[in-house]
Order: C-alpha cells, then sequence, then structure tokens
C-alpha cells in the first residue's frame, strides 16, 4: 500500500506529499487557498533536483491555476501536482498508487496531464481514481480555441479584422502546442512549428501544413504571434530582445524566465496575453464536463473578450497586462 499521505498546511495553501517505497513514487501536491471550493490541476512528471525544487515548482503553477480559475469564471480552486521523475520510477505502479491518493481526496482535487505525463500514466491513474481526465487531445483543442480567441483579440488591438493571413510561431507540439496549431489552421493563419522531437513537429505540420523550424529559432522567428506553448520560463531577457512578432499568446504554463519579462515586452511594444488568461482553455472545458454544464464554448469565447478587457486598461493605467489580468482575476474571484 502506499505511504499514508502527508498534508501540511502553509499561509494561504495546502501542501500533501505522497510517497511509494515500492514504486519509487514521490510527489507534491499543493492546493493554493484555504477555501472548501473544489480544487483543479493537472500533474506535471519531470526530474527535480530536491524536494524542495518541487514544492517550489507546484506551488508557482497552483497560484498561476488559481488565477486562471479566477479569470476564467469557473470557481474553483488553483493547484497542481508534481511527480518526481527518476530512474527507479515505476511508472504504471506509480500512477496507480497516485490515483489511489487522489481518489483518497473524496473529489475535493481534480486533475489531468500536464507537460511530462503521458496519456499511459493518466490511464494507470484512471485506474484507481474517477478524480482524473485522460481525454487530453479533446483539452488540448479547448486549450487552442482559447489561445485562438486570445490572439483574435490582439489582432483587432493591431487593426486586423482577424488572423487569417498572419503567422503564428508555435513552440511545443504536445498536446496543447496541437491543440493550438489546429485552431490556428482552421482560422486560415499561416503556421510555423518547432519541438524538440523533430518527429512530432513533422507530424503536426503534415496535419496543419505548418512549416518546421529548428527550436533554437521559433521565439525568434519572422511572425505576427509567438505562441509559447512547451516548457515555463521559455521568455527571457535575450528571448524577448530578439523577438519580432508584435504579440504573444501561447498555452504554456509560467511562460516568463522572470516576472520583470513583462515589462520587457511592454518596452518593446509586444502584446502578452498572460499564459493564466491564455491556457485557460482546458480548466474551462473539464470544470464544465465536471458539473455537466452546456457552457463551456461560452466561456472559451469570453477568454477574448477578457483580452480585450486586459489591452485596454494596460494602456489606461500604464501597466503591463500582467499586472492588469491580476487584477482583474482578482476583482473575479469568488471570496473564499
Amino acid at each position: 500500500m502506499p505511504a499514508s499521505t502527508e498534508s501540511t498546511p502553509l499561509p494561504g495553501r495546502r501542501i500533501y506529499t505522497f510517497a511509494d517505497s515500492g514504486a519509487g513514487l514521490r510527489a507534491v501536491l499543493i492546493i493554493d487557498g484555504m477555501s472548501d471550493r473544489i480544487a483543479a490541476g493537472g500533474t506535471r512528471t519531470r526530474t527535480y533536483p530536491s524536494l524542495e525544487a518541487a514544492v517550489t515548482d507546484a506551488g508557482e503553477l497552483a497560484r498561476a491555476m488559481s488565477l486562471k480559475a479566477a479569470i476564467a469564471g469557473v470557481g474553483t480552486a488553483g493547484a497542481k501536482m508534481v511527480v518526481m521523475d527518476h530512474d527507479g520510477l515505476d511508472r504504471e505502479a506509480a500512477f496507480r498508487a497516485l490515483g489511489r491518493h487522489v481518489q483518497s481526496m473524496a473529489g475535493t482535487f481534480y486533475t489531468a496531464g500536464d507537460l511530462g505525463t503521458t496519456v499511459d500514466d493518466l490511464l494507470a491513474m484512471a485506474e484507481t481514481t474517477e478524480f482524473v481526465t485522460t481525454r487530453e487531445p479533446e483539452l488540448g483543442d479547448a486549450v487552442g480555441r482559447g489561445v485562438r480567441a486570445c490572439a483574435a483579440a490582439c489582432a483587432r488591438a493591431r487593426g486586423h479584422e482577424g488572423l487569417a493571413g498572419l503567422r503564428v510561431a508555435i513552440q511545443g507540439c504536445g498536446a496543447m502546442g496541437v491543440g493550438v496549431a489546429r485552431a490556428m489552421a482552421e482560422a486560415g493563419t499561416e503556421l510555423l512549428v518547432a519541438n524538440v522531437n523533430a518527429e512530432a513537429a513533422s507530424a503536426v505540420a503534415a496535419e496543419t501544413g505548418a512549416q518546421v523550424v529548428a527550436p533554437e529559432d521559433i521565439l525568434a522567428a519572422d511572425a505576427d504571434i509567438v505562441a509559447p506553448c512547451a516548457i515555463g520560463g521559455a521568455l527571457t531577457d535575450e528571448a524577448i530582445d530578439a523577438m519580432r512578432a508584435w504579440a504573444v499568446c501561447g498555452a504554456a504554463n509560467n511562460v516568463l524566465a522572470d516576472q520583470t519579462g513583462a515589462a520587457r515586452l511592454r518596452s518593446r511594444d509586444i502584446m502578452f496575453v498572460p499564459d493564466f488568461l491564455a491556457s485557460a482553455g482546458a480548466l474551462i472545458a473539464g470544470i464544465c464536463e465536471i458539473r455537466g454544464s452546456a457552457q463551456a464554448e461560452n466561456l472559451i469565447e469570453a477568454l477574448g473578450t477578457t483580452t480585450t478587457e486586459v489591452l485596454a486598461r494596460s494602456v489606461e493605467r500604464d501597466i503591463t497586462t500582467t499586472a492588469a489580468a491580476t487584477a482583474i482575476a482578482a476583482e473575479k474571484s469568488p471570496s473564499s
């Protein structure tokens, strides 16, 4: 049996650690906020140098999920679970054990996939819990529609009637990047795609007609809009300074390497849709499915309206779009 769940309250959040020595499982779940609302967030799998590093990553991602839930109007708490990957991890057994932990929380936490977690991992977890979504392609497509709505708002602010004819550079061809590529192709954009796995990039190109670009060149590509859809922290000072696009709108979480990046983008007159707004489509789709609500598409399209509001407030108040979106999320957040 897995080791008992250890729960430690932190200021404004709850932290849980899960372990199963036989499977090599060591995982961290952080729920951002102390309310009794249900919490939702993906499960990320990656190598961490220490438990402290895993806790830090989970905490930053959980906070982003809280902002995402608030600005999307879904009324949940934000959360994120991370699994520490290592050579001794028996993935199938570990994710079954993780599912048992999630099941023991009795529906207070719902999860889905995230970076590094495979469909097979989710299916293993689903053997032992009902509170995991395994429909990665559908969630990726929902993210894509949300990114498209936000990017269309940027295009309108730039004086374009729509996205047709614009060039979009997509970094990352996982489930979210594929969803963004599909949505952008449907909108009539010219696509550039890149991925560290060349076969994944080629598959997206074959489906959408995109041009494959080297991963190291994608953020500085000659494009109108850059859509980061891979690992967080991609927008370093150097990447921002080399950027030729006039807008950034993608599905990656915590895309800025440093929070000063929002001001740096603004100083270069590059519109930036904060990732907790641009990538909210999957959360909306997942929560609406849980609740049996038919409002998912309306809420996803509303992300574009919110983006217009964020861009306008940024100009009117002379603040970054991150500051504007965070303020709007706070205004929409239900009281704890």
